[in-house]
């Protein structure tokens, strides 16, 4: 389990997904919203928008609630959110990058700061992690899109980086600036995308040990709880086996 792919995003524990489906939506929202505001609220003129609305698709929104956040990007009464990311060090020395969208920097980051800190972490100042990460675009595939080399002449023609393909899907890199169009030539050939965003992608990986894994997946999983916390991004590899052991 790598941290820039099973934990990608707040849709990983598909198992507690009826509990957390309105804090789900209300996430998927709050982004497609920000994202319209700060270009045109049309998601084929508006990389950062199409994503968030690919992204909302398979979370599963419906698309009146998709519309209605588009929409509220336009309203008098839409809140003021800004895009505040914390950074700083989880159990087993492994990096972390926490991308938050808030109305109220002061409890964001209590709370951030506060579950780091009761999890074997503590947070580090702007730029100490994110220098072992490279900003990128990322598009998700479902392992029925295709077998690996399928996505990988289809990923190449579309114009993307690297391709990592597992039994559980495809994960096809692009540059930040290409996103948008890789994304768009890739639906023409293996159909919508499971997700598309822009991500942090680590450069070394961190091992973690059975001693670690079960702290580290708690700091995720009460981060990700957070209103506020839309992505948490990590160098971190939990072993097969050390999942199996934890259940």
């Amino acid at each position: 389990m790598a941290g820039h792919s099973k934990f990608k995003n707040i849709m990983h524990r598909k198992g507690a997904q009826d509990k957390k489906r309105s804090a789900l939506f209300s996430k998927l929202s709050r982004e497609v919203t920000v994202a319209a505001k700060m270009g045109l609220p049309d998601p084929n003129a508006n990389a950062r928008l199409r994503a968030a609305v690919l992204a909302a698709r398979a979370g599963g929104m419906p698309k009146e609630n998709i519309e209605r956040a588009i929409n509220k990007a336009g309203g008098n009464d839409s809140e003021n959110y800004e895009e505040v990311r914390y950074e700083g060090f989880g159990p087993g020395g492994v990096s972390l990058i926490i991308e938050t969208l808030t109305d109220n920097r002061n409890r964001t980051a209590t709370n951030v700061r506060t579950a780091v800190s009761k999890n074997g972490g503590n947070l580090g100042a702007g730029g100490s992690v994110s220098h072992g990460f490279e900003r990128k675009g990322l598009i998700s595939y479902p392992a029925k899109a295709g077998d690996a080399d399928k996505v990988f002449e289809a990923a190449l023609e579309a114009g993307a980086d690297d391709v990592e393909s597992s039994e559980e899907g495809h994960e096809i890199w692009t540059s930040v600036e290409s996103l948008h169009e890789v994304a768009k030539a890739l639906e023409a050939t293996l159909g919508e995308a499971e997700g598309t965003k822009l991500a942090w992608k680590p450069g070394l990986m961190v091992t973690v040990g059975e001693a670690d894994a079960a702290t580290l997946l708690k700091l995720i999983d009460t981060l990700e709880e957070d209103d506020d916390v839309q992505t948490v991004w990590g160098n971190y590899d939990v072993p097969e086996d050390v999942l199996a052991k934890l259940g």
